[in-house]
């Protein structure tokens, strides 16, 4: 898969960053806080989007993989708290709340074309639960952003899941009724699950 992106670098004292973001955000996608789950809806072209960049997150360890869905064209809902959306390695050690300092030192960005991997590893769900499991998830919600922070293989096994959605979502539905969905469940203990929905019809 070819997923056009941006490229920016910025400093931080003696530290450089990489952020990488989609070259066009999506259209029609949403990341909605609902105090006990994490909602992400999606469209086909949505979902193979976010699939492709969780992937590109688990392929570079070095960058901050930012998805901008606050202001997308998408429709809004009332009484929700959309989210935008931020995937970075664990060993960057970045503190959310450098956030706003970061994006004020981005520059225009240069185009790319990252290659990424559609494949759907088998997800161990038992290995979840063991104490010594350190591929696990954390997430933290800072400035209407949700930080989602994890290993490789955490970011590689769960990118499918999107993948799957965008595969089986249109036309077909669990219950009859066109709902297809699913569910995120590799966090840490605090981790909320990121129940990932279908949908095909959008306000104009």
């Amino acid at each position: 898969m070819h997923l056009p992106v941006t490229v920016h670098r910025a400093r931080l004292g003696p530290q450089e960053f990489t952020v990488i973001r989609p070259a066009r955000p999506p259209e029609r996608a949403l990341l909605v806080d609902d105090d006990r789950f994490l909602n992400a809806y999606v469209d086909q072209g949505a979902a193979r989007l976010m699939g492709g960049l969780w992937s590109l997150a688990a392929s570079s360890p070095r960058a901050l993989v930012r998805l901008p869905l606050r202001r997308s064209g998408a429709s809004r809902e009332g009484g929700e708290r959309r989210l935008d959306l931020v995937l970075l390695h664990h060993s960057l050690q970045f503190a959310p709340s450098r956030r706003k300092e970061l994006r004020g030192r981005l520059g225009a960005g240069r185009r790319r074309s990252a290659t990424v991997s559609t494949a759907q590893p088998e997800i161990d769900y038992a290995a979840l639960h063991h104490a010594e499991n350190r591929d696990l998830f954390h997430q933290h919600v800072h400035a209407e952003t949700l930080f989602v922070t994890g290993s490789a293989k955490a970011f590689r096994e769960t990118a499918g899941l999107f993948h799957d959605v965008a595969a089986h979502g249109p036309g077909r539905g669990h219950t009859g009724d066109g709902h297809y969905c699913a569910q995120l469940r590799h966090g840490d203990d605090s981790a909320r699950v990121i129940h990932i929905e279908y949908r095909g019809a959008w306000d104009a």
